[in-house]
């Protein structure tokens, strides 16, 4: 037999990467086949090639850099993924539990080693420590089964953190007592350093997004920033004395808002994670584990089962009073327990620390059976997590079954039209689009270029192909499917309209007019045409900064709205777009409308932040503008001439906007109305209307020519009034 032992550990690092890959392959193909969760069979994986196993691979730095930063991603993107809002709502929740899940298991597990297995107090409390805190290694179960919103979840995120920089702040006081700096110095100086950390991070973070995502739409560029500023959060979390996955979560909570949930960048980010960092920090973690130690006997087995029971119970004792406190379903505690009873690096690390104090007689705190235990620990704790998660969020999943949904598939028709010119507005309507759309129904969206019958047309054709090969790249990187066309046409609107037609398409978001060298009329050449030859829902949008960095929306809503047939349809795209991107939706309209609108969205999108301000007539639209900042995103609703909602008032909104609004982000908002579109010219009704009709033209010349006279005689005829009305009064 051939002797191959002298091949391994694999030193290569191409072979070494190959079966890497080789492991996150077929991992998730043999557990799938078992029926075991995934994150067990990248644990097993590791024990397998480790070491202590078959000793392919040798844990080098590359496993420490990986694995790193596969755990720095896990925290970050259970912060990044977080229901702020429902975060902000139940912070009193979250505090509690977090001090349930810190303290109950540190006092089991601290009076357990020193009654059971007869340890130093402060050995007792650095096991206290390792087993208070946890890793969120069953995450990726969460996310995979789109329960990252559930209050359960959102509660054991909130709570593993707060848990964890307890435990780090008791770890501090022990090496501080144990050979390292103490004294009420130490500890002033480690408080000014954390607030002044947290103060900077939160001041800094959000107005450097800001900036660069209103500079830079580079898909690359925000990616590398985005980790730029993990890593920065991590680095500078560490200089202050606490972790680097503390950092991590503070960067995740902070971008939370900057990147939305269903945006390509979002996209990039959990799959690069889910692909390559996570899946390596798994089994390097694996790679710790020396299971033959299991089978060598002493005391080793009886440390495991006392540290994994005792810590694993008081887990589970936090995570179920906290339910029973919180009034949530057992599922909900299942999660609540499955999320919070792993540990991994964490536990790691903390040991690590006590390998190199000593006690005033001499010994380390931690001697190498406690090593051995904690490290087998992680095993058993990293596979009771990750199946009690995985059991809950179907037990979850199949619990909310018949629970209505966020829309009915059966009676929405939702497929959306984007029309397409211009490169530098086109992925911007694309990611409006995406932010709007429906997921349940993941029906995609239809990009149309439409060219001129003219000269230019090949050349125009070939432009439009490429513009639309680009969108359909960026509507993937969204896992959203795009169908295109590039469609020649003798006039613009009617080639729109045909599009709308053949692909039975439910609404058109279209880009305002901003090309005055085209055309200095508000509408432009077509779209005039568009939204009175079509009685489906038009959305024109003009945006001036990236939608990530939106802080409010501000719609204006005309009274009676609510009796056009698209009211619901506007609406239910507003409330998206609100709930995505996280920003407050303020809404000014007449009271009725505003009851009708108060009620849909506490029903439906109860999360949404939703504010209401009574607008008594169309008139005050021009005040509205004093309340728009550049971070405003402000939309018009409003109706085309004789329908239920039109008023005379409308006439005037080019003139309105372009005075008052012309700086803004923009949307205007033509709803679904009666009757179906019109393809033919009628007496009725035509399909082309102007800007400005011909009395308004007349009106305008009148007062050029004649203002000054008009207003003089107006003056004397106030004047004669006003001495008329004096004169009846000194006689009264």
């Amino acid at each position: 037999m051939p002797d191959f032992a002298h091949y391994f550990p694999i030193s290569n690092p191409t072979l070494i990467f190959l079966v890497v890959l080789l492991m996150i392959l077929f991992a998730p193909i043999i557990m799938g086949k078992l029926r075991i969760p995934h994150i067990i069979g990248m644990v097993l994986a590791g024990v397998l090639i480790g070491g202590y196993g078959l000793n392919i691979l040798e844990r080098d730095s590359s496993f420490e850099l990986f694995g790193k930063v596969g755990l720095y991603y896990i925290m970050f993107l259970a912060s990044l993924e977080m229901d702020m809002e429902g975060f902000k709502k139940k912070l009193g929740q979250v505090t509690i539990f977090g001090l349930l899940t810190c303290l109950i298991p540190m006092s089991m597990t601290y009076v357990m080693s020193i009654w059971l297995l007869h340890y130093s107090p402060a050995t007792s409390l650095l096991l206290g420590c390792i087993m208070a805190s946890n890793t969120l290694i069953a995450y990726p179960i969460v996310g995979r089964f789109g329960l990252q919103r559930k209050p359960s979840v959102t509660l054991s995120v909130g709570g593993s953190m707060l848990s964890l920089l307890l435990a780090l702040i008791v770890l501090a006081t022990i090496v501080a007592a144990n050979g390292g700096s103490g004294g009420w110095w130490f500890w002033l100086l480690f408080v000014v350093k954390f607030f002044l950390y947290c103060a900077a991070m939160t001041y800094l973070i959000p107005r450097l997004t800001r900036w660069f995502l209103r500079r830079y739409s580079d898909a690359v560029m925000q990616f590398i920033f985005v980790m730029t500023i993990l890593f920065m959060s991590a680095t500078l979390s560490e200089s202050v004395g606490l972790e680097g996955i503390f950092g991590a979560f503070l960067a995740g909570l902070i971008l939370n808002r900057y990147i939305p949930h269903v945006s390509p960048l979002m996209n990039r980010i959990e799959f690069i994670g889910n692909a390559i960092f996570i899946p390596y920090f798994l089994i390097g973690v694996g790679m710790l584990i020396n299971v033959r130690l299991l089978f060598q006997g002493g005391d080793i087995l009886w440390i495991v089962l006392l540290i994994a029971f005792f810590g694993t119970f008081g887990k589970a004792v936090a995570a179920y009073v906290a339910g029973f406190l919180f009034r949530l379903p057992l599922s909900s505690g299942h999660m609540m327990f499955g999320l919070t009873s792993a540990h991994a690096a964490g536990a790691i690390a903390m040991v690590m620390v006590g390998i190199n104090l000593q006690t005033a007689d001499g010994k380390y705190l931690v001697s190498d059976d406690i090593l051995n235990g904690v490290v087998i620990m992680i095993l058993v704790t990293c596979i009771i997590s990750t199946l009690v998660t995985q059991f809950s969020a179907e037990t979850i999943i199949m619990r909310d079954k018949d629970m209505p949904l966020e829309d009915d598939p059966a009676g929405d028709d939702e497929k959306m039209l984007i029309p397409v010119k211009y490169p530098e507005y086109a992925q911007s309507l694309i990611n409006l689009a995406i932010l709007m759309r429906n997921q349940r129904l993941n029906r995609g969206l239809v990009a149309l270029n439409v060219v001129y019958d003219d000269a230019q047309m090949r050349i125009n054709q070939e432009k439009g192909a490429q513009l639309l090969e680009r969108l359909t790249q960026y509507a993937a990187g969204s896992d959203v499917r795009m169908q295109t066309q590039v469609r020649v046409a003798a006039n613009i609107a009617n080639g729109i309209k045909h599009a709308f037609k053949e692909y039975r398409a439910s609404e058109i978001l279209i880009g305002m007019h901003m090309h005055k060298e085209v055309s200095a009329k508000f509408w432009g050449e077509f779209h005039q045409s568009l939204f009175n030859g079509l009685n489906r829902q038009i959305i024109m949008a003009r945006l001036k900064q990236p939608l990530a960095t939106i802080r409010k929306i501000q719609v204006a809503v005309p009274s009676r709205a609510q009796f056009e047939p698209g009211f619901y349809r506007w609406l239910q795209r507003l409330s998206r777009l609100a709930r995505n991107l996280e920003c407050r939706i303020l809404f000014h309209g007449r009271e009725d409308t505003l009851v009708l609108l108060r009620e849909f969205l506490q029903n439906r999108y109860p999360t949404v932040r939703a504010e209401y301000n009574e607008m008594e007539h169309w008139n005050e639209l021009p005040k509205l503008a004093g309340t728009i900042h550049d971070d405003h995103l402000f939309v018009v609703v409003t109706a085309r001439k004789g329908t239920m909602s039109y008023k005379n008032a409308m006439d005037r909104l080019p003139d309105e906007l372009t005075n008052h609004f012309s700086g803004a982000s923009m949307m205007i908002i033509f709803p679904d109305q009666f009757g179906d579109g019109m393809d033919e010219m009628t007496f009725a009704q035509p399909q082309h209307t102007e800007e400005h009709s011909a009395y308004e033209v007349l009106n305008k010349w009148l007062w050029q020519h004649f203002g000054t006279k008009l207003r003089s005689s107006k003056k004397s005829l106030s004047n004669a009034f006003t001495f008329i009305r004096n004169l009846i009064f000194i006689r009264k």
